[in-house]
C-alpha cells in the first residue's frame, strides 16, 4: 500500500531546484538570501537523476 502523499523527484526539481529558482528574479532573490544567511545548501539537488 502506498502512502497518501508521495512526491516525485522530477516535480521537486521543477519547483524547488536551482535552475527553477534562477529562472525568475524572485527565485534568484531566494538564493541570494540563502547565500547571505550562510546556508550550506542553497537549493535542493536530486540524489539520483530526477
Amino acid at each position: 500500500m502506498r502512502r497518501t502523499l508521495e512526491g516525485t523527484k522530477a516535480k521537486r526539481q521543477k519547483t524547488s531546484g536551482f535552475r527553477a529558482r534562477m529562472a525568475t528574479s524572485n527565485g534568484a532573490e531566494v538564493l541570494n538570501r540563502r547565500r547571505a544567511k550562510g546556508r550550506h545548501k542553497i537549493a535542493i539537488t536530486a540524489k539520483e537523476r530526477a
